[in-house]
């Protein structure tokens, strides 16, 4: 039995093993790092000799808890029941017997009931052989443990090792129930409300990831942060500040080593409920000292840091408002970006429009966003400090990379790339870039899944141009990137007429794969919007590195320029460094100077 602060479950659990038909049973349970009261629950279990308890002092992951498990049991048959799960009293006696009727069978699995009303004579749909519903026999294959892979695929884990060694044989019987609530493993890790990070901080991992979901991106923090993390910490400048970053990173947080490399100490305190792509710590690119979240405020006094920086998204605000309540004076900057229009969805408008007032600097994501603002709430932009800059820019590291030579110079076709969502490009659209003989290269494992129906429809109608890729970690940006003509930022009409308070958040947003595209030196295709407010636009046509196309006939004419296509390019290339973080740290820490300077003349001023 693995376990990991589920004290709600555990006691009908261990109930419903105590029921069995099957009596001879040895029951090993792994608690692994709760700090939830599950031994309080669990110590009236231990009377029964038959039980007993493997404690660990942190967590270690399933993979190494059961194989701690196994090699502390003695029996020949092993059977699983995590501690959310349960067993209908014959559930170990019909599996030993499937066992027994199957000598060449290494496997038995029951059916099981599951989200309370299905029931299933095999596996869940859509999920496998959950643990709850095997027993098999002991063998030499072991779990594969967290430092190689976590992963909500069990086949991948374990069962495929099983399968290699013998037969499965099912008992067609539901003697099982897996019990379906929020903090299910798999539902932690599997986006978009769970991810690496929520299972990041749910587990309180403190080394880097390798992670893959049965629906998402492979990640390996290992290999891509191995260098950051081996280098050595930067020495504190004479000047240097205490930064304590408040709330999540979004994408590329490993940006922020950028100002621990001109001496500045950083420290972090990371929200509790992040979303799949919101960063948080313990960051897997080092550098950053984590300050404990269970008793935070007493260590945000006692760190008495020179400046809170908190960001970046909707998800961040309620945490950090709370930290804004608790900041007893010491500088506070807010730096959003996406979105509003979600706080007002999710009622936390108000605490968003309260940072704002109250924080000693505010960072907008965009001139634009800024502007919005202004109009949502008077005063905002002018009342104190206030900065811009993109919330999601990469790290420069990732810039360092030769280009890849053009498809398009071996094939003579239009290659065209959309790294992420292809939003605004409906199935029919695919259809008219391949009629004019332009190719739509579409990445991301896990947005694909998300996509599946618009794929089939598009690859009906272009099977010959819609091109799938998997993921792509940011150090291998520029050499696949590069390859192509052209990147698709999101593409769609806006109807703001030039007035912010009819603005959407299209409008106010600067994609994050704009950064994307410029590393890679790609020009950046977008709707013509004329006339209208939209941040994206402003910033494209500003630095001259993008495509505006009225529809797809003036986008193919544009694409055929070849003398425009390569001034383009080069002017991409010339000025891709304006994408990545560390090109702004100078500006922004001139800010965070401003703005302490200018919280310390209000603290006099008060006094």
């Amino acid at each position: 039995m693995p376990t990991f602060e589920q004290a709600g479950f555990i006691a009908r659990a261990l109930a419903s093993l105590q029921a069995q038909t099957l009596a001879d049973w040895e029951a090993v349970v792994v608690d692994d790092g709760s700090q939830d009261g599950t031994q309080a629950v669990l110590a009236p279990f231990l009377r029964d000799a038959r039980i007993r308890c493997l404690r660990l002092g942190e967590n270690v992951g399933l993979g190494r808890a059961l194989n701690l498990a196994i090699e502390a049991s003695r029996a020949p048959l092993l059977a699983y029941l995590p501690s959310d799960d349960l067993y209908y009293p014959s559930h170990l006696q019909e599996l030993a017997a499937a066992l027994d009727g199957a000598p060449a069978a290494v496997l038995a699995f029951s059916g099981l009931r599951h989200h309370y009303k299905y029931r299933d004579a095999n596996e869940a749909p859509d999920a496998g052989l959950q643990l709850v519903q095997v027993m098999h026999r002991r063998v030499a294959p072991r779990w594969i443990e967290r430092a190689e892979l976590e992963s909500d695929d069990l086949e991948r884990l374990y069962w495929s090792r099983l399968r290699a060694v013998g037969a499965c044989v099912g008992t067609g019987a539901v003697t099982c129930e897996w019990v379906a609530h929020p903090q299910q493993r798999h539902r932690l890790m599997r986006e978009p409300q769970g991810g690496l990070n929520p299972f990041r901080r749910h587990y309180r991992v403190r080394t880097p990831l390798r992670f893959h979901m049965t629906t998402g991106d492979p990640v390996d923090e290992a290999a891509l942060y191995g260098r950051l993390r081996a280098r050595p910490p930067t020495p504190r400048a004479t000047d240097g500040l205490t930064i304590l970053l408040v709330g999540e990173l979004a994408y590329n947080p490993e940006r922020v080593l950028a100002l621990e490399e001109q001496g500045h100490s950083l420290y972090g305190l990371w929200t509790d409920a992040p979303y799949g792509f919101n960063s948080v710590g313990p960051l897997a690119c080092g550098h950053v000292e984590e300050l404990p979240r269970g008793d935070w405020r007493v260590a945000l006094r006692q760190l008495q840091p020179d400046l809170i920086y908190a960001l970046l998204n909707w998800q961040a605000v309620p945490f950090a408002h709370a930290v804004l309540d608790a900041s007893a004076g010491i500088p506070f900057v807010w730096h959003f970006k996406e979105g509003p229009f979600i706080c007002l969805e999710q009622g936390s408008w108000p605490q968003l429009i309260d940072l704002y007032r109250r924080a000693d600097g505010r960072i907008f994501s965009s001139a634009e966003a800024r502007d919005w603002f202004e109009l949502a709430a008077p005063g905002l932009a002018t009342s104190r400090p206030c900065h811009v800059l993109d919330g999601d820019l990469p790290k420069r590291d990732w810039f360092d990379a030769p280009a890849s030579a053009l498809l398009s110079a071996r094939d003579g076709e239009l290659h065209t790339v959309v790294p992420g969502r292809p939003i605004g490009l409906h199935p029919p659209d695919v259809g008219a870039l391949a009629a004019l003989g332009i190719h739509l290269h579409f990445y991301g494992d896990f947005t694909q899944g998300q996509w599946r129906e618009w794929i089939a429809r598009a690859r009906a109608l272009a099977p010959r141009h819609l091109h799938l890729h998997g993921h792509v970690a940011q150090d291998r940006w520029v050499q696949e990137f590069s390859r192509y003509d052209a990147g698709w930022l999101h593409c769609f009409s806006s109807h703001n007429g030039g007035d912010l308070r009819r603005a959407d958040w299209d409008d106010l947003n600067i994609p994050a794969r704009v950064a994307t595209l410029a590393a890679a030196g790609l020009p950046m295709i977008q709707r013509d919007n004329g006339g209208a407010t939209v941040a994206s636009q402003a910033l494209v046509r500003g630095m001259d590195i993008g495509i505006f196309h009225r529809d797809l006939d003036d986008l193919a004419a544009q694409l055929r320029d070849g003398a425009r296509m390569q001034g383009l390019r080069e002017r991409v290339w010339a000025r891709r460094m304006s994408f990545c973080f560390d090109t702004h740290v100078p500006g922004l820490l001139d800010f965070f100077r401003r703005v302490i300077a200018s919280a310390d003349k209000g603290a006099r001023t008060a006094a």
